[in-house]
C-alpha cells in the first residue's frame, strides 16, 4: 500500500521510466559539468553523473598520455567539494601535479593497494562521506567488476572513476563491454608556441574523446589542458567544430 498521494507516486513512476528509457544511471540530475558547452551538451543532464562509474584512459602506453588522463581526472575532482579516495596499484602518482590543476593533496587519501584496487574502490564507495573514489586499473576490467562498482556508486551517490592504464596503443580492453556511464580517452598532442614564430610552449593540449555515453552522445574535441582550477578550455581556433579544424589543416 502506497503512503504517498497518487499524483506524487505517478510523478515518481514517470521519473523512473524516463531514467530507464534514456539509460541514465546514478544520482538523478546531479552532475559535474565540464563548463565547456560543446562537451556538456553531449552528456545527460549536462555533465558527469554523480552516483555512477566513469572510465578515463590515456590513448596509449606513453607517459604523457597517462599523465593527461590522470590530470583530467584530477581536474574533474578539483571542481567538486569534499574528500577523495585515490587508489593506486603502486605509489607512483605525482601529487604536486594534481595540485597544479586544483586538486590539493590535503583533500586526497592516497591508498597503495597492489592487486586489490577494485576491492578497495568498492569499500571506499560504501562511505557516503567521500565526494569521489578513483582507482587506477591496469589490464582487463571485467563487466562484472564494473557492475559491482556501478551499483556501489549508485547506493551512496558518490562519483566513481576507473582510471585505465593502457599498455598498448589501440588497447582492445577499452572496447570491451562495461557498466560505466561514460568512457573517455585522452591523448596529449603538441602544444602551440606562445607567440607564432617565437620559441616557447603554450598551454598543453589534449585530444579528448568520449567513446561511450549511456543516454548521451559520443564526440571528440581538441582542448586546452585543465588550468589551476580544474577547468578545460576548447581550443580557440577549433571552437566552431570540425569545419574549423579542416580549414586549419588545409592552411
Amino acid at each position: 500500500m502506497f503512503t504517498s498521494s497518487p499524483s506524487a507516486r505517478l510523478r515518481e513512476l514517470r521519473d523512473q521510466i524516463a531514467r530507464i528509457e534514456r539509460g541514465h544511471v546514478g544520482a538523478p540530475g546531479k552532475t559535474v559539468p565540464f563548463g565547456v558547452a560543446a562537451v556538456d551538451e553531449k552528456l545527460p543532464n549536462g555533465g558527469l553523473a554523480l552516483g555512477a562509474l566513469h572510465e578515463i584512459a590515456g590513448a596509449g602506453p606513453d607517459t604523457e598520455h597517462g599523465a593527461a588522463a590522470a590530470l583530467l581526472t584530477a581536474g574533474i575532482l578539483a571542481r567538486m567539494a569534499g574528500p577523495v579516495l585515490w587508489v593506486m596499484e603502486q605509489a607512483d602518482l605525482f601529487a604536486p601535479g594534481l595540485a597544479g590543476v586544483g586538486l590539493h593533496p590535503d583533500r586526497v587519501v592516497f591508498a597503495e593497494a597492489g592487486k586489490e584496487v577494485l576491492a578497495s574502490m568498492e569499500e571506499g564507495l560504501r562511505h557516503p562521506g567521500l565526494a569521489a573514489v578513483v582507482g587506477e586499473i591496469g589490464g582487463r576490467f571485467s563487466l562484472v567488476a564494473s557492475r559491482r562498482l556501478q551499483l556501489a556508486a549508485e547506493q551512496t551517490g558518490i562519483l566513481s572513476i576507473a582510471l585505465r592504464r593502457s599498455r598498448i596503443f589501440d588497447d582492445p580492453a577499452l572496447r570491451e563491454p562495461t557498466a560505466a556511464a561514460t568512457r573517455w580517452m585522452v591523448a596529449a598532442v603538441p602544444s602551440p608556441p606562445v607567440i607564432p614564430g617565437v620559441q616557447g610552449v603554450g598551454r598543453a593540449r589534449w585530444r579528448l574523446t568520449l567513446l561511450r555515453c549511456r543516454g548521451g552522445e559520443t564526440g571528440s574535441w581538441m582542448t586546452e589542458a585543465c588550468d589551476a582550477t580544474g577547468c578545460l578550455g576548447l581550443v580557440a581556433d577549433l571552437a566552431d567544430g570540425p569545419a574549423a579544424e579542416e580549414r586549419r589543416l588545409r592552411a
